[in-house]
C-alpha cells in the first residue's frame, strides 16, 4: 500500500475520485475497500479508462444513481495480494476488471458464460450494490478488491494503459462482431468513430471484414482509414443513404445519440443486422416495416461475459490491438468529461492511477 492507504481488520481506506451527487464535479476523496476474502484479489490499479457510460451515470442520465459515485469500469492493474483460495492469479500478475464484479453464478445465463445478462442482475463495478448490500466503487481509485472469477488476465503483449479501455470499449464491440460473424466476405459498417467506434474498426478489420465508417462528417476520415476502415462516409450528406442502400451485412451503432433507425436499416442487405451498443438516454422511434421488409434484425448487445472478455483480450494481443488513448492525471477528470461530450478526444481518456 502507498502511504495514502490505511488498513483496518475489515476494510482498507484508499484514495479515489468521486461525484458527491448527480451532475456535481468529481473530487478527490477516500473510500473503503473490503478486506481480501478467500477468493479475492487485491489489484493495484495502474490505469482506468473514462467511458461515456461514466458520464451518463455520474449525471443520472440513465436513472437515479448511488452517490457518492466512483466511476470507472475499464481497469488495468497488477495483483498485489491474493486470497487463500485463489487459483487463477498470483501476486504480480497483470489483470483487468470490466463492467461487472459479480453475478448470481447460478442462472442459465451465468452458467452459459453470459454473466452480463444474469437473470437476477449482475453487480456493476460501480453505481451498484453488492450481495452484502454495500455500494460498489469503480476504477477512479488506487486499489480495488475483486473476486478472481470476475477478473481477467491482460496478456504480456498489451501495454496496460492501452489495454484498460478494452475492458469496456473492446469487449462491447468484439462481442457483437463475433456473434454476427464479422469476417472475410462480410461488409460491416461502424456508426461513430469514438471510444467504442475506433475499437470496432480495429477489431472488425482484424477479423477480416470489409469495414466502413459512418460518421457525421469527414473530419476523422484520415484516422478511420489508418485504424483499418476501407471506406468512410459522412451521414450528414444525404447522398450517403442513397449510395449505400442495401450494402451491409452488419451495422454496429456505437453512438449514444438517438438515430433515425429507419434510414440506417435501409442500408442493410436482406437478413442483415443493425446492432446497438451505444445507449441513448432518450427513446427512439421505428417503423416496423423497416425490419419486416428484408427480414432484418434490430438488436442490442451489452459488453460480454468473463470468458468472452478474456478471449477478446487474447485476440487483441495476438493482433496488436490497443486503444488510441490520451493519458491524463486525475485532476483533469472533469475537464475530460466535458471534452468527451464535445467529441474532443482521440479516442479514449485514460487516467494514470498514480495521480489519484
Amino acid at each position: 500500500m502507498s502511504t495514502a492507504q490505511t488498513s483496518t481488520q475489515n476494510t482498507t481506506t484508499v484514495s479515489a475520485w468521486a461525484a458527491p451527487s448527480a451532475k456535481a464535479p468529481l473530487e478527490r476523496t477516500t473510500i473503503e475497500r473490503r478486506a481480501v476474502r478467500p477468493s479475492d484479489v487485491l489489484i493495484d490499479i495502474k490505469y482506468a479508462g473514462i467511458c461515456h457510460s461514466d458520464i451518463h451515470q455520474a449525471r443520472d442520465g440513465w436513472g437515479e444513481g448511488i452517490f457518492p459515485m466512483v466511476p470507472g469500469h475499464e481497469i488495468a492493474g497488477v495483483v498485489s495480494e491474493v486470497g487463500s483460495e485463489v487459483t487463477k492469479f498470483a501476486v504480480g500478475d497483470r489483470v483487468g476488471v470490466g463492467c461487472m464484479v459479480d453475478s448470481c453464478r447460478e442462472c442459465e445465463n451465468c452458467r452459459a458464460g453470459l454473466e452480463q445478462y444474469c437473470v437476477r442482475g449482475n453487480v456493476g463495478t460501480y453505481n451498484a450494490l453488492d450481495h452484502d448490500g454495500e455500494p460498489t466503487y469503480g476504477g477512479y481509485s488506487t486499489h480495488i478488491v475483486v473476486d478472481e472469477a470476475y477478473t481477467v488476465r491482460i496478456p504480456d503483449g498489451l501495454a496496460l494503459d492501452v489495454a484498460a479501455p478494452l475492458l469496456c470499449a473492446g469487449i462491447t464491440t468484439y462481442s457483437p462482431l463475433h456473434r454476427w460473424q464479422a469476417g472475410p466476405g462480410k461488409k460491416v459498417a461502424v456508426v461513430g468513430l469514438g471510444g467504442l467506434g475506433h475499437m470496432a474498426v480495429k477489431i472488425a478489420h482484424a477479423m477480416g471484414a470489409e469495414v466502413t465508417v459512418l460518421s457525421q462528417s469527414l473530419r476523422k476520415k484520415e484516422d478511420g482509414l489508418r485504424l483499418g476502415a476501407d471506406h468512410y462516409y459522412a451521414t450528414s450528406d444525404e447522398a450517403t443513404f442513397e449510395q449505400l442502400k442495401g450494402s451491409f451485412d452488419l451495422i454496429l451503432s456505437t453512438v449514444s445519440a438517438p438515430l433515425p433507425l429507419d434510414r440506417y436499416l435501409g442500408l442493410l442487405r436482406s437478413e442483415g443486422a443493425f446492432v446497438n451498443v451505444g445507449a441513448p438516454e432518450e427513446p427512439v422511434s421505428l417503423n416496423l416495416f423497416s425490419v419486416i421488409g428484408g427480414g432484418k434484425t434490430l438488436a442490442g448487445s451489452m459488453i460480454g461475459g468473463i470468458r468472452e472478455t478474456q478471449e477478446m483480450l487474447d485476440f487483441c494481443a495476438e493482433h496488436g490491438l490497443g486503444a488510441e488513448i490520451e493519458l491524463i492525471d486525475a485532476d483533469r477528470i472533469n475537464e475530460a468529461y466535458e471534452r468527451v461530450l464535445a467529441s474532443d478526444v482521440r479516442y479514449r481518456f485514460v487516467i494514470d492511477a498514480s495521480t489519484v
